[in-house]
């Protein structure tokens, strides 16, 4: 068997797309475990050729060519679509060039199957086409929260089978705590953005800190996107989030996601903006609280049978939302055996649902 994971990419400094791209590798070996996996992104990966937008382009008026024979060797392709951009809220560009290459798995008989992820929202008519047209290709779609499976029906896309994150299928084990509470502090959100007020985030962040510390609790600030020349990353955050404290906390930049991985599974609690730090931790068996700046954390983490999300983009102290949940640290921790069951109700769906879109081969 082998499969191809397409905008999964393992070497990215974002840690929450490294963990698309083990969790699809570790959800295909749920069900074919000798199973050869390869990845592709934009630019390098497993093709031949680098992939660009002319690339694909290209692709759609050739009928014999270096991309189309690897191809050709996949049993499977599992589209992750870099987990939100199933939609078009990052441009209709974007959704069209992605769109373009499922077209072209598609021309080349291969099954297709639309990973875990968010579906929607698309805002236009023509981003509402190109995926209404993209997803109608695929052999099988899989949501990760009951919104995106609703969306799904909503626009005429009725076969999506509702699971979870695929960092849920990454085997681990929880480590016995070594420290008290891992906190990430966002490069997206630190920063001017579109999502929340940006010094609303800040103030946030550093009253909740103090507040703990005089509370008496440890604190570990981390990165999950690593240092890059990219602006969102969360490495010049966490110092500068430090530095603002003006209390002691600890610093870890990893380096890898098995190392950030680690870090959560030995802390008694974690808070975080970025979705996949909580997923994470989550997934370690770790209690974490969703500082959420989009639809995208609530319904998913609902689904999983966890409430513990403080959404920013909504009034109110939000300090003392989340300092409340801290001193609730017990409660969350014995909700975690539970989730675990549910997650892994979720997950073996999707790998079901994997295994009946890899037989529709030559169909």
């Amino acid at each position: 068997m082998k499969v191809l994971v397409l905008w999964a990419d393992a070497s990215s400094p974002n840690l929450g797309v490294r963990a698309l791209a083990e969790g699809a590798k570790s959800l295909v070996h749920t069900v074919w475990p000798t199973a050869s996996v390869e990845f592709q992104s934009f630019g390098a990966g497993a093709a031949p050729i680098p992939i660009r937008e002319r690339t694909l382009v290209k692709e759609q008026f050739t009928r014999t060519s270096p991309l189309r024979s690897w191809l050709s060797g996949y049993d499977l392709v599992v589209d992750m679509r870099w987990g939100d951009s199933f939609s078009d809220i990052y441009g209709v560009r974007r959704l069209a060039v992605m769109s373009a290459f499922a077209r072209l798995v598609h021309a080349c008989g291969i099954p297709i199957v639309m990973g875990p992820q968010t579906i929607g929202p698309f805002n236009s008519k023509l981003g509402q086409m190109l995926g209404k047209a993209s997803g109608g290709l695929a052999n099988g779609i899989i949501a990760r929260d009951e919104a995106s499976a609703s969306y799904c029906t909503a626009i005429g896309l009725d076969r999506a089978v509702l699971a979870t994150d695929v960092v849920f299928a990454i085997p681990s084990i929880k480590a016995p705590p070594i420290r008290d509470i891992a906190i990430n502090v966002s490069g997206l959100l630190w920063n001017e953005n579109s999502h929340v007020d940006f010094r609303q985030y800040r103030e946030t962040v550093i009253n909740v800190c103090r507040r703990l510390i005089d509370e008496g609790r440890d604190l570990s600030f981390f990165a999950h996107v690593l240092d890059s020349e990219k602006a969102d990353n969360d490495v010049p955050s966490v110092q500068a989030a430090a530095d603002a404290i003006g209390k002691p906390v600890d610093v870890f930049i990893p380096t890898s996601l098995a190392e950030v991985r680690d870090f959560a599974a030995g802390s008694n609690l974690l808070l975080g903006a970025r979705m996949h730090a909580c997923l994470n931790g989550l997934s370690v068996g770790t209690p974490a609280i969703a500082m959420a700046y989009s639809r995208k954390f609530e319904p998913l983490l609902r689904g999983i049978g966890w409430q513990y999300t403080v959404d920013l983009r909504f009034p109110g102290d939000m300090a003392e939302r989340i300092v409340s949940l801290c001193r609730r640290e017990d409660q969350l921790r014995d909700e975690m055996p539970q989730l675990r069951s549910n997650v892994d109700a979720h997950m073996k769906r999707a790998a079901e649902e994997l295994e009946r879109s890899a037989a529709c081969r030559g169909h």
